[in-house]
Order: C-alpha cells, then structure tokens, then sequence
C-alpha cells in the first residue's frame, strides 16, 4: 500500500513536472528560470565532475578520462548560435544513440536519471530532468570569442 502511495506520489509530480515544461515551452520562454535553476543542481551533481562547474570541460575527472569533455559552454557557437534543444537532450539522453555509430564516452542518463523513481513515471521524471539539464545548458551559452 505504501509503495502504490509512494508510487502515485511520484506520478504526480512527474506529470506537475512535465506540464510546467510543456507550459514554460508554450509560453515562448527561451530559458525557463526554474527549469535552469533544477537544471544547474542536477549538472552540479551529475556533469560536473567531467565538466567542470561552468561547462568548459574542465572538472576534476577530466584529466583522468580518455576524450576530454565538451565544453558546454560554446554548443551554439559551434552551431552558428544556434542552440539546438531537442539534440542536446538525445545525446544527454544516450538511449537512443546507434551503436553502429560508435561507443559512448558519457554515461546513458537516461537510464540513471530516472533510476531513483518508480518504473511506472521514470519516463516522465526522465524526460523532465532532461528538460531541465537542457534548460540550464542554455543558460551557459557565450559568445564565440
């Protein structure tokens, strides 16, 4: 009883969480303040050791991994200013890469982001958490130099 209750609970925040999305990308927000704001605790807790705490690949892992991290921070730039949204979160996914493509240097987050949450609304909190990575990534966007 109390895991069905634990459950439902998780569900509706899981659907709270991906109408404030839904809603946040209806209204034209380029860079929903909360969403960033979620989004820098789960990069801090997640991406940051690889990335560093500003994006610039610099985090403490990094000298000790095969390929350097990205650095975050310039994803536009390298797209012409452009920061495309639904591409960043497949590859933050990781789910849905071929492995014909090669292998993967990052973790699949979204397995590992939704691990922590009942199976029946790991989708939604996944995607959510994603939304709100995605969020704060914009957030960290400069200029090219």
């Amino acid at each position: 009883m109390r895991l069905l209750a634990m459950g439902g609970i998780a569900a509706a925040c899981g659907l709270g969480l991906a109408i404030a999305v839904a809603v946040a990308a209806e209204e034209g927000s380029q860079t929903p303040s909360l969403l960033a704001e979620q989004g820098a605790a789960l990069f801090e807790r997640h991406c940051a050791v690889c990335h560093g705490e500003g994006g610039r690949g610099d985090g403490p892992a990094a000298p000790a991994l095969r390929k350097a991290p990205a650095d975050l921070t310039r994803i536009a730039a390298r797209r012409g200013g452009t920061f495309p949204e639904a591409e960043v979160a497949r590859i933050v996914d990781g789910r849905f890469d071929l492995p014909a493509h090669g292998s993967r240097e990052m973790p699949v987050w979204g397995v590992r982001l939704g691990e922590d949450v009942p199976e029946e609304v790991a989708q939604e909190f996944v995607r959510g958490r994603i939304d709100m990575l995605v969020a704060h990534l914009r957030s960290l966007q400069r200029e090219a130099d």
